[in-house]
């Protein structure tokens, strides 16, 4: 028989006034660290180490919960003890947590500032290794219709068609575009490359009666409003922000 040390440890190899589950329900979600509620996700270790330990050493890896939401899916995978369906139930688990917060600010985020939209997309883009580009439609009260992903990788600019960007708005009627992408070198600050594409898509707009209200560029913990910089000539066709 194997060692105790170098079997699959789960949660009920713990005593049962340590197991996270039974301490969830006598105590409450708020009395468990990070690593204790991930090991109720995960339930069981690997050789050696419980679920806690697990959870633990996913924390320590990713640099907590934001690292664990920016890390690849396939990320996760590989990481020893893990696999698809355990990192499919933690990724979940994060976007259901957003999710009930974007809830309980209203089903329609309206944004009337840059800060408005850097918080919302905040979550989604500022750990991201990768270059995302993503679209968020408006309706007149600058309120969400859609929030839809182009591009994922490295963005070239040039191939970041302006027909399917424009296909958006049009695909769901809605008033006005915000584009916002990430730098994952952490740096919002445009290139001459992004304000050139920010122009070019204000003109595409223009012709179309599709307002362009602002691209942002969200860093690791700062973001740029191109707008707000007045690099770029935003037509009053371009739709009503904050100015």
């Amino acid at each position: 028989m194997m060692e105790r040390s170098q079997q699959r440890k789960g949660i009920r190899d713990l005593p049962e006034n340590e197991r996270p589950r039974e301490r969830l329900a006598q105590r409450g979600e708020g009395a468990l660290s990070s690593s204790e509620l991930l090991a109720i996700l995960l339930r069981v270790g690997v050789e050696g180490m419980s679920a806690v330990d697990l959870g633990a050493e996913l924390l320590t890896r990713f640099e907590g919960l934001r690292g664990l939401h920016a890390a690849e899916f396939e990320e996760l995978c590989a990481v020893n003890g893990m696999g698809p369906a355990k990192t499919a139930q933690i990724k979940a688990a994060i976007e259901l947590g957003y999710r009930m917060q974007q809830e309980s600010e209203g089903s329609r985020p309206k944004f009337s500032k840059p800060e408005d939209i850097a918080e919302y997309m905040h979550h989604l883009l500022a750990e991201k290794n990768q270059e995302e580009l993503w679209v968020l439609a408006v309706n007149t009260r600058n309120q969400l219709i859609r929030k839809q992903q182009l591009y994922k990788g490295t963005v070239n600019h040039s191939s970041a068609r302006m027909a399917e960007i424009m296909e958006i708005p049009i695909r769901v009627h809605s008033a006005a575009i915000i584009l916002v992408h990430n730098h994952p070198s952490g740096d919002p600050k445009p290139s001459s490359e992004d304000i050139r594409f920010t122009e070019a898509l204000v003109r595409a707009g223009q012709l179309m009666d599709i307002g362009v209200l602002d691209h942002i560029i969200i860093g690791k913990d700062d973001f740029t409003s191109i707008r707000r910089l007045g690099q770029v000539s935003f037509k009053p066709s371009s739709g009503k922000y904050w100015d």
